[in-house]
């Protein structure tokens, strides 16, 4: 079935509203091919703008949530991270006109305040700039950990119980929530993780807790909007209960 009468059937079907992906793969791609892992890291981020781009054109997700750079990364050496740097700035430069051109908005989950002053800028005049944009919403996690948010929710509620602003006896999953990064933002409908690993690895713990999971060994540098497709399809497959069940087993006798 060609690409236009795929992305016609998908549309037809429950598109998922949000998709969170963790790019992995580009050291191994770029290995693979006899490259220096900068290499990889600069096809992965050509692979996320044509993704942007096909998604923004052709598909009704909301939202696309990218695990750009977590807390963890900062233990690689320090090249490679003065690298994924300074790639996210010229990526963020040499895009803005194409997420203005697409309506997209580009939001950020995550501590910024670690990041270099240029590449925090570079992000922050982004967000400012696509802030009215109201297609598709880009949303990097940076410098982002989920057990790190968690924690930070937990002492922002601490302190509104010290201050006297709130009562744990209030204490909901609705106020939990309002403490995170982006509490509007709903949560991930399918996560796709590209290379082979099956894991999370400390990625949206809280909002994944009933996310479609999708697995593939493609790596990052070579995934397509062919596999984004896969994803969906499978996802469209998939019977989402949230730990019910259908009305026929309900009512099926013991």
């Amino acid at each position: 079935m060609g690409s236009r009468a795929r992305i016609k059937r998908i549309r037809q079907g429950k598109v998922p509203e949000h998709v969170a992906i963790i790019p992995d793969g580009n050291g191994r791609w770029a290995k693979s091919h006899g490259y220096e892992r900068s290499r990889g890291h600069k096809r992965g981020s050509e692979v996320a703008e044509d993704l942007i781009e096909f998604v923004s054109n052709e598909l009704s997700i909301k939202f696309m949530t990218f695990y750009t750079f977590s807390t963890e990364n900062w233990s690689r050496p320090g090249r490679e991270v003065s690298f994924l740097m300074t790639l996210l700035k010229e990526f963020l430069q040499k895009k803005q006109f194409k997420f203005m051109e697409n309506n997209v908005k580009l939001r950020v989950i995550g501590d910024l305040s670690k990041l270099p002053k240029k590449t925090s800028g570079i992000v922050q005049r982004t967000v400012n700039k696509t802030t009215k944009n109201d297609g598709l919403q880009l949303v990097m996690a940076l410098n982002y950990g989920g057990r790190q948010e968690i924690l930070r929710a937990t002492r922002k509620i601490i302190e509104g119980v010290k201050e006297g602003k709130t009562r744990l006896s209030n204490l909901s999953e609705e106020m939990f929530r309002s403490q995170m990064f982006a509490p509007d933002i709903p949560d991930p409908d399918l996560l796709i993780r590209t290379s082979g690993e099956e894991r999370i690895s400390n990625f949206l713990l809280w909002q994944m807790a009933y996310t479609e999971l999708w697995f593939t060994d493609t790596l990052w540098p070579a995934f397509a909007p062919e596999n984004l497709l896969d994803a969906i399809s499978e996802y469209q497959s998939r019977e989402r209960r949230y730990g019910q069940v259908k009305d026929k087993e309900r009512n099926t006798p013991k």
